[in-house]
């Protein structure tokens, strides 16, 4: 389904980085540009692309230097990066890719947007990287006819000449988890105090990362705009009988529809993995747990959760839990909409994209009651405390043995999910445009 058109009758050419696109395994930030791309180009927006991919010099043969290398592990080389670095320090001057009708790209529809124009430079952001820890500065690029507003969708250390630049920063959990993450604490909180400094606004996801913003960085209300986000169902998955989903889940992993628990996102520690886990088995469920894991972040707490099969406390768990790797959009949106429930009780989310996209498939949801879950899970959720096993395993319990409990958090779903719809979240997104655009 397309999204009617509701941005202003002027067009505002609109450009987003490709940091995490150009990644091979999705991320919930190239989701979030996905669907910030769909949303631009709905309002008849057009649309650029900025990307850190090594294209060559030669014009003739971009096209299929890009699309050779985006979507590959790519090796990291210290002597690479350093010369792209110490090339910057003037700063860079990207490179247009050429898009023709040559190169069969039908096979990225799913994973990149539908760029007007595409724009490269090899390593760009590892040599921002490099540019900021030795200047302290973000690093300017430059492009012929750059677009009006450069949205960066991480907090990456670039500054677009000529356009106003926003950053959306998505939580401040390296500050407030700082066990959690892998980030080099105080450049991290460097980044961010640039991001403040050089962005001509902030955007960002939830009323809860808002705050945080505000109060950590001590930030002015105006300065910082929540769109929230959307999550739009991909069409071949919309417009299909559901009962054909079924067929193919069975098909495919031998699960009856509305059989199972789901959880699925990144492997990282502010997942709460292992107290999924541990809650699911003191749970007595005899209903399977499939847990689809999108990217292992190299915590080893999670990463030994899954080796060699599930096992807690060195114990080996039951069979009754299924292990599954990154899968299609589309493939996962048919393993939410067969789940019988999605189990996401986060320690921490700037927003939580896989709580929205259960509900808006019909799916309850068990989430935490911190940061910005709340907000998005509404009266469509079972709010637990999730540093409690207890909690968690109660409210597996409560799935398993009330049906009207289950009925009524999908019916409060349809409505929760309307929040977020995209004909919404294109009316924020053109206020942040245009106040951004007007501020001068």
């Amino acid at each position: 389904m397309t999204a009617s058109r509701i941005f202003s009758p002027e067009t505002i050419r609109i450009g987003i980085d490709g940091f995490n696109l150009a990644m091979p395994k999705g991320t919930g930030v190239a989701n979030y540009g996905m669907n910030l791309a769909r949303a631009v180009k709905a309002g008849g927006h057009p649309l650029d692309g900025v990307f850190g991919l090594d294209a060559g010099r030669v014009e003739e043969g971009r096209e299929v230097a890009f699309f050779d290398l985006l979507g590959r592990e790519m090796p990291v080389r210290p002597k690479a990066v350093a010369a792209a670095a110490a090339r910057a320090l003037a700063g860079v001057r990207l490179q247009e890719v050429p898009l023709t009708d040559r190169v069969e790209k039908r096979a990225f529809a799913d994973r990149l947007p539908n760029f007007d124009r595409i724009f490269t430079s090899a390593l760009l952001f590892q040599a921002a990287d490099v540019h900021f820890r030795v200047t302290r500065s973000f690093l300017k690029v430059s492009m012929p006819d750059p677009p009006q507003v450069m949205h960066w969708t991480y907090p990456v250390p670039v500054r677009m000449v000529g356009a106003k630049n926003i950053y959306t920063l998505h939580d401040l959990v390296p500050l407030r988890m700082p066990y959690a993450t892998l980030d080099e604490k105080d450049i991290y909180r460097r980044i961010i105090s640039g991001c403040l400094a050089a962005g001509d606004r902030i955007c960002t996801v939830s009323e809860a990362s808002r705050r945080d913003i505000m109060e950590t960085f001590n930030v002015p209300a105006d300065k910082v705009v929540n769109t929230y986000q959307s999550s739009p169902v991909p069409d071949e998955v919309s417009q299909t009988d559901p009962s054909e989903d079924a067929s193919m889940i069975q098909g495919l992993f031998s699960l009856e529809p509305k059989s199972y628990f789901l959880f699925f996102g990144a492997l990282d520690p502010k997942k709460n993995l292992p107290r999924i886990i541990e809650a699911y088995l003191t749970s007595h469920s005899q209903s399977p747990l499939v847990i689809v894991g999108a990217r292992d972040w190299g915590m080893a707490g999670e990463r030994n959760a899954l080796a060699s099969g599930v096992r807690v406390y060195g114990h080996q768990a039951s069979g009754r839990i299924v292990q599954l790797d990154y899968m299609p959009r589309a493939l996962l949106c048919r393993m939410i909409r067969n789940a019988k429930a999605v189990i996401f009780p986060s320690l921490y989310e700037g927003f939580g994209l896989p709580v929205l996209e259960a509900i808006q498939l019909g799916t309850p949801v068990i989430t935490s009651n911190v940061s910005s879950l709340p907000e998005v899970a509404g009266d469509a959720g079972l709010m637990v405390d999730p540093y409690d096993v207890r909690d968690i395993a109660a409210a597996i319990r409560q799935i398993d043995d009330n049906p009207l409990l289950v009925q009524s958090l999908r019916n409060a779903g349809v409505q929760q999910a309307e929040l977020f719809s995209e004909e919404n979240y294109q009316g924020r997104l053109e206020h942040l445009y245009s106040t951004t655009l007007g501020a001068g």
